[in-house]
């Protein structure tokens, strides 16, 4: 293992391998490598754009002696390149041999497979858009760190020029940089291998994982001060989602805030009617459907006022100026929505802390795979896109719902998928009561719910999002004053939870689907 001065030793350049797709700022970085005497190599359209520019440059077909062929889809592929990349200290006698000259730096940047997609091109045209020969070169650069430098960000030019008018790069540089060329074919080639999978039609769970984001800045911290995160977005993604939003204002985006953000915007996006969800830690506190979102956002509050102190709103409508008034009457922590009318973001701009996101229109909204991790490992699975309607349901009580029991009982079924298991939704007509989540004991769930109603229990509906296993659930709820249950059944004691409901007077139905969220 090299010691602290080998790691500080630096390398002089004195031979350069140049092939960019993205020639940003490249005749500026060649002339400097020419005035510091460096020869420089070529490929013909980066050679032509150097060379248009009075700057000296050896074209790689020269080196060579083979013309660039087949549209130039070879052309870099020769030991008389890889073999002057590649080559060690040891392999002088060969290099000697075979007149290899030695490269002590490549740059090199790909083919822009990702643009590429965002101009939906056709298949044939996209694949043409497959750099063959640039991975090739980055990932021999990068094998041969400890001997040559890899450059494929044009942000580094500037640095790397400074380096080596000092001498060179040193051993960490040249690490760095390599790590840098191998996350950035890794990322290309998850590219890649996404966009085809999508093209050649193949569905459901993939055999293998290959994920890749880009990293923000550095968050302030994770769930807890003491711990350090970064967000990654997609950015082959284009529909509506917290990592395509725009932050109109308001502090850095928190690890919390991001996981509540989407949390929220997954539930808003359930409803077509104007509504409004608060999420707080990862769940609901309120939510409503209503006529306007002013009332929607009235009704949502009154949930659960103290809860919704600090928390996330969402909402599937334009804010304008009324409801921008309302939500800077109490402190949250940030609101996400497609549009926010020009009078609204002044007013929301009173509150300089609050964190607000504008969307775009959620038409096309839909959810990807879940990953989460594990020490060691990643769960994936679908997301829970499935629904039910309410007249699908079976009844299996003496009693029959009421009209506005089926609204109540249809709203809190999209709502309860949303809450962590074990949980329980109290809900009347189109606004939510009462959210018990997270426990233990599905009855703990239930006196939850029961505590944040009172004293506004009466004549509300529940929502479960698994069987109840025995009826304690369901009497509990009745002494609440819950008139009616959706619940996907199956438990082995379903009649003693069906009588239970007789018992009491209530009305039932059983979904046939479970809506589990560890």
């Amino acid at each position: 293992m090299a010691n602290s001065s080998d790691n500080m030793k630096r390398r002089q350049v004195s031979r350069v391998l140049i092939s960019v797709s993205d020639k940003t700022n490249i005749v500026d970085l060649a002339k400097e490598l020419n005035k510091l005497d460096i020869e420089i190599v070529s490929t013909g359209g980066t050679s032509q754009v150097i060379s248009d520019a009075e700057i000296n440059v050896t074209s790689v077909d020269s080196v060579t002696l083979f013309p660039e062929m087949m549209g130039g889809r070879v052309k870099t592929l020769h030991p008389l390149i890889f073999g002057g990349i590649l080559a060690r200290e040891e392999d002088i006698n060969e290099v000697e041999e075979h007149n290899i000259g030695i490269f002590d730096m490549v740059i090199c940047n790909l083919y822009p497979f990702r643009e590429a997609i965002s101009k939906n091109l056709d298949l044939d045209s996209l694949i043409e858009q497959i750099d063959i020969g640039g991975p090739s070169l980055l990932r021999a650069a990068a094998k041969n760190h400890s001997r040559v430098a890899v450059v494929t960000d044009t942000d580094d030019y500037e640095w790397v020029v400074d380096e080596i008018k000092q001498g060179g790069l040193n051993l960490l540089q040249r690490q760095d940089l390599a790590l840098k060329a191998f996350r950035h074919t890794a990322e290309y080639d998850a590219t890649i291998q996404s966009e085809l999978g999508s093209r050649f039609g193949q569905e459901g769970l993939p055999s293998s994982l290959h994920v890749t984001g880009i990293g923000s800045p550095p968050l302030r911290y994770g769930e807890n001060p003491h711990q350090s995160a970064i967000f990654y977005s997609d950015l082959l993604s284009t529909t509506p989602s917290v990592s395509n939003s725009e932050q109109i204002q308001g502090k850095q985006l928190s690890y919390n805030n991001l996981l509540d953000f989407d949390a929220a915007l997954a539930m808003v996006t359930e409803f077509e009617d104007p509504t409004v969800i608060i999420v707080k830690h990862n769940n609901p506190c309120g939510a409503a459907s209503a006529d306007s979102l002013v009332d929607a956002y009235n009704l949502a509050i009154s949930t659960d006022p103290m809860s919704s102190f600090g928390g996330i709103i969402a909402l599937n409508r334009e804010v304008d100026v009324e409801l921008s008034k309302n939500i800077i009457l109490s402190f949250k922590e940030g609101v996400i929505a497609p549009s926010f009318s020009p009078e609204a973001r002044e007013i929301l701009s009173t509150k300089e802390n609050l964190r607000v996101l504008e969307t775009g229109s959620l038409e096309n909204y839909e959810r990807s795979f879940s990953l989460r991790s594990l020490d060691k490992g990643w769960l994936m699975q679908e997301s829970d896109e499935a629904t039910i309607d309410i007249s699908d349901c079976k009844v299996v009580t003496e009693r029959s719902p009421t009209k506005e029991e089926l609204d109540g009982l249809q709203f809190g079924w999209r709502i309860v998928k949303h809450v962590k298991s074990n949980a329980i939704v109290f809900s009347r007509q189109k606004s939510t009561v009462g959210i018990g989540a997270g426990q233990m004991s599905r009855i703990d769930s239930v006196k939850i719910a029961t505590f944040k109603s009172i004293p506004n229990a009466e004549n509300t509906v529940m929502a479960s999002d698994a069987f109840f296993p025995f009826r304690d659930g369901i009497d509990e709820a009745a002494k609440a004053g819950v008139t009616a249950v959706i619940q996907p059944g199956g438990s082995l004691r379903d009649q003693e939870v069906i009588d239970a409901a007789n018992e009491n007077g209530m009305t039932m139905v059983f979904t046939g689907m479970r809506h589990f969220k560890h």
